[in-house]
């Protein structure tokens, strides 16, 4: 009976050490940090310095078919120069970048019930 019972805490203990290793904190995205061009935070993008947010296509990425540069959200013939390759993101960025963000679990029952989230906040979709 006792070593059975030792048996199911090693099996117990095992189990826990297992699910706490997949809990790593994310790094969060924030208005007091800085960024380099391309930082990349899965869901909102890559980072663009110069226009202090993130976007779906890295800084200064060529298209080869429309012969375009994309930069800030356009496209362009050229390839954005600026001497501007680390900055803060505006906090309107980081608030954006921080509801679109896919490495976050998101828990709770907001997701259940039809996207509303019923926190402090009152913001309701």
């Amino acid at each position: 009976m006792k070593r059975s019972q030792s048996i199911r805490l090693v099996l117990l203990g095992g189990l826990s050490a297992g699910a706490l290793t997949g809990c790593q904190p994310k790094p969060t995205v924030s208005a007091e940090n800085v960024y380099t061009n391309n930082y990349f935070v899965p869901g909102a993008g890559y980072y663009h310095a110069p226009f202090r947010n993130w976007y779906s296509l890295p800084y200064n990425h060529f298209d080869p078919q429309n012969k375009q540069y994309f930069f800030g959200g356009q496209w362009g013939a050229q390839p954005f120069e600026s001497i501007t390759n680390i900055s803060s993101p505006t906090p309107e960025a980081v608030q954006l970048a921080q509801a679109v963000r896919t490495d976050v679990p998101r828990g709770g029952f907001g997701r259940s019930y039809g996207g509303h989230y019923w926190g402090g906040s009152g913001f309701h979709s």
